[in-house]
């Protein structure tokens, strides 16, 4: 990955110390967010383009939870949703089939994983190749895979974050873009720690899209 892009030395516990603001490119990105619960993230990277920190509109939500409220939150942003629940599929890959489908549909150029909790096939990966950004609570390559925040205080390390990076067909694996580191206190629980591992969450993800993206032109440039 290219180190050819502004830094501001500011934000001391994350990697690498960018704003998002100095990455803007001057198309509008097209996203489409998947998402299975309560749909925070979604709202940060909505909320990022409405400040005008990331310059992109938010095509379409894919949900696979009836439940999520990410749906909930996608409506009441006037962004469109669809329900694919991977329950109604027979094989993982007739689902990403039909969310590719999907996403195509609605035109979208890069697909962002917040909260999503299904494993991708080949079949997703290679209809949007190095264009899949996911989000995963820990400091990769360190606790990959669910219940990360509980990995974390089980092995009786001191520091966890969490990690924002391109997609791969490995599960929590791919080039990474930030990371954010948080300290473990004597007294964290999983919740205690899983909040503060989201406000860094919250920080790095509208950044690490820009990036992701801002190298993705270089690498196209070169």
């Amino acid at each position: 990955m290219s180190n050819n892009y502004p830094i501001d030395a500011t934000a001391s516990l994350i990697s690498p110390n960018i704003s998002s603001y100095q990455l803007r490119q001057s198309v509008p990105l097209k996203l489409g967010i998947m998402a299975s619960g309560n749909g925070s993230n979604f709202d940060v990277v909505a909320q990022a383009i409405a400040d005008g920190q990331l310059n992109a509109q938010i095509q379409v939500l894919i949900y696979n939870n009836p439940s999520a409220k990410a749906a909930v939150r996608a409506a009441n942003r006037g962004v469109e949703t669809v329900l694919l629940n991977h329950r109604d599929y027979k094989s993982r890959e007739n689902f990403d089939e039909k969310i590719v489908q999907t996403l195509r549909q609605y035109n979208v150029e890069w697909v962002i994983m917040a909260g999503w909790m299904r494993l991708l096939t080949s079949v997703f990966i290679d209809a949007f190749p190095n264009r899949i950004i996911n989000i995963h609570p820990s400091l990769l390559p360190s606790f990959k895979g669910i219940h990360a925040v509980e990995q974390a205080l089980a092995s009786g390390v001191t520091i966890t974050g969490c990690t924002v990076h391109i997609a791969c067909l490995e599960m929590d694996s791919g080039p990474i873009l930030m990371q954010a580191a948080v300290p473990i206190l004597p007294d964290d629980t999983p919740e205690t720690l899983h909040a503060r591992i989201q406000i860094q969450e919250h920080r790095i993800l509208p950044t690490a899209i820009a990036l992701a993206v801002y190298t993705n032109l270089l690498m196209t440039d070169d």
